[in-house]
């Protein structure tokens, strides 16, 4: 921690396009504090916004943070940052410069998911097989949700290096007939089929639509949320099915994963889609298809595959990114 933020709190935030959820963490401590949520449209501006979080949880000027970490859902390589999702423009240096801050860092909010995982705790995550996790190996994350986000967390003897990739935009690879059938559809309206196109929110209504083509069955194009009920609810056979194999591919995805980045350390799965159905996925073929790999079998049952269900994971990403150094 440096001497500029001495006795003060440090400032993080989780930004996405439509909430922007801040929170306040101690001085040497991890779990963030005082945390609120205000909605993007809200404000013109980040610096307005983080304002106005400010003045809600009664920071004046003479104590205002001296450090901060911002996971934001768009590239952040550069200064000049432009939000994917919203119209909040904005320069990492002239920001640090308008806050008073010693320390800015801008991180993708899929970094601020990796350097949460280590620090989940058991109640946060739900265990889906197998396995032990081998300290200081890496650890994969992939997060079906609006997209498909895959990344990862590195160890090396200087603290933990987050791996933010475009895994999510890999082929699709079939391994079932039903599954190459999928794809014969999907490659009627789309050039590149992904694993996006297939594990995200459009990715179950473009599996709902291949599989109502195949079956023969008349269904209307149905939104994400339709789906899931009338699977869970309504015991819908197309939609069940839907999500079956939506759970079954994604355990194909996580293996590969695993596989590409020697994830030894876990996998986790991330996104708004999974928790929302985890007695479903528990049962599915979820976990033989992560271990379905022929030779490397035995290597992949001993990696153990956890489903995130902290409410705010984000959030603890960016305070373990700021203080990454010292946990």
């Amino acid at each position: 921690m440096s001497s500029g933020q001495k006795g003060r709190y440090a400032l993080v935030a989780d930004i996405g396009g439509t909430n922007a959820r801040f929170a306040l963490v101690a001085p040497g401590q991890l779990q963030p504090e005082q945390q609120i949520t205000l909605a993007v449209d809200d404000f013109g501006t980040i610096d307005s916004a983080i304002r106005a979080y400010l003045e809600q949880v009664g920071i004046g000027e003479g104590e205002a943070p001296c450090e901060a970490c911002l996971a934001i859902a768009c590239p952040t390589s550069r200064d000049r940052i432009s939000m994917t999702n919203n119209g909040w423009v904005f320069s990492r240096s002239e920001l640090q410069h308008a806050l008073g801050l010693v320390q800015l860092q801008v991180i993708n909010d899929y970094a601020a998911q990796a350097y949460a995982a280590p620090h989940l705790k058991p109640d946060e995550l739900f265990r889906v097989g197998g396995g032990e996790a081998l300290t200081g190996h890496p650890i994969a994350l992939v997060g079906p949700g609006t997209g498909l986000g895959v990344g990862g967390l590195i160890f090396d003897r200087d603290g933990q290096v987050a791996l933010v990739t475009e895994g999510g935009h890999v082929d699709f690879a079939p391994t079932t007939e039903l599954e190459i059938d999928i794809l014969r559809y999907l490659l009627r309206y789309h050039e590149h089929v992904s694993v996006e196109r297939l594990l995200s929110g459009m990715g179950l209504t473009n599996l709902h639509k291949a599989l109502c083509d195949i079956r023969g069955v008349a269904g209307g194009p149905l939104t994400p949320a339709q789906i899931s009920a009338k699977a869970l609810e309504m015991g819908d056979s197309t939609c069940l099915e839907t999500l079956q194999i939506f759970c079954a591919m994604l355990g194909s995805v996580a293996g590969n994963t695993a596989l590409t980045l020697g994830a030894q350390g876990g996998v986790f799965i991330t996104g708004g889609i999974v928790p929302r159905m985890l007695d479903l996925f528990a049962a599915s073929q979820f976990r033989a298809r992560f271990e379905a790999k022929g030779r490397f079998r035995d290597y992949m049952a001993a990696i153990p595959t956890q489903v995130v269900i902290a409410e705010q994971p984000g959030l603890l990403g960016a305070s373990a990114a700021l203080y990454r150094h010292a946990f």
